[in-house]
């Protein structure tokens, strides 16, 4: 059985959940270890702020490079069938042709680093037209007073009824954006992705949808 995909617990742990997301959205419950489990709590939240302290600046590049080597050595090693590919820089990019819309289409997920008034990590799970379905782990509710005005922004949409897949639909324009509003991958220095397939789901490029028409 799938699970439902989870929020953060903390102001910083949006790197750990959303990779978590990634293992929960491909597989099922009953397949995952929880070694998996374990050290990816383990070596996320790495990062000190200015003050010193441990975890609150959320969860490096470095450290999401080195879980996806990680997952894949343990998937060799246990027989697990799972996949990464860790992008940075111009190549974390959304377009017809770029390796995060082709790992969608063969049903693969993607961590994607973005802009939520910070730096903060959501999980891409597929695509409609010229938007992504995307699972953000940090928690609002549509009807709170305090909720921020830019998320009725052109190109973001809630959605309410998918609990084990996305609870946004943003658009490709606004993900590619250089700037640092809601849902934009801004400056090309700063961006990163990890690619995660389950290889006994992954569909192949003869079978994969293609969703720009």
């Amino acid at each position: 059985m799938k699970n439902i995909l989870n929020y953060q617990s903390s102001e910083y742990d949006c790197g750990p959940v959303a990779l978590t997301n990634a293992i929960r959205y491909l597989f099922e419950r009953e397949e995952i270890y929880p070694d998996i489990i374990k050290y990816i709590m383990l070596y996320c939240l790495d990062s000190y702020n200015e003050e010193g302290e441990v975890g609150k600046r959320g969860t490096s590049a470095s450290a999401m490079m080195f879980l996806s080597n990680w997952l894949n050595q343990f998937g060799q090693m246990k027989n697990f069938p799972i996949a990464c590919e860790f992008l940075s820089g111009e190549n974390v990019y959304l377009s017809q042709n770029s390796k995060i819309i082709g790992a969608l289409q063969q049903g693969g997920a993607v961590v994607l680093r973005l802009f939520l008034d910070v730096g903060h990590y959501v999980l891409l799970t597929g695509i409609e037209g010229d938007h992504v379905y995307l699972f953000d782990p940090y928690y609002e509710e549509l009807d709170a007073p305090d909720l921020d005005a830019e998320y009725f922004s052109e190109g973001i949409a809630f959605i309410t009824d998918q609990p084990k897949r996305a609870n946004r639909l943003i658009s490709m324009e606004r993900l590619n954006r250089l700037g640092e509003g809601y849902y934009e991958m801004g400056p090309y220095e700063v961006r990163e992705a990890l690619i995660v397939f389950n290889q006994n789901t992954r569909l192949t490029p003869e079978t994969t949808i293609d969703y720009f028409i």
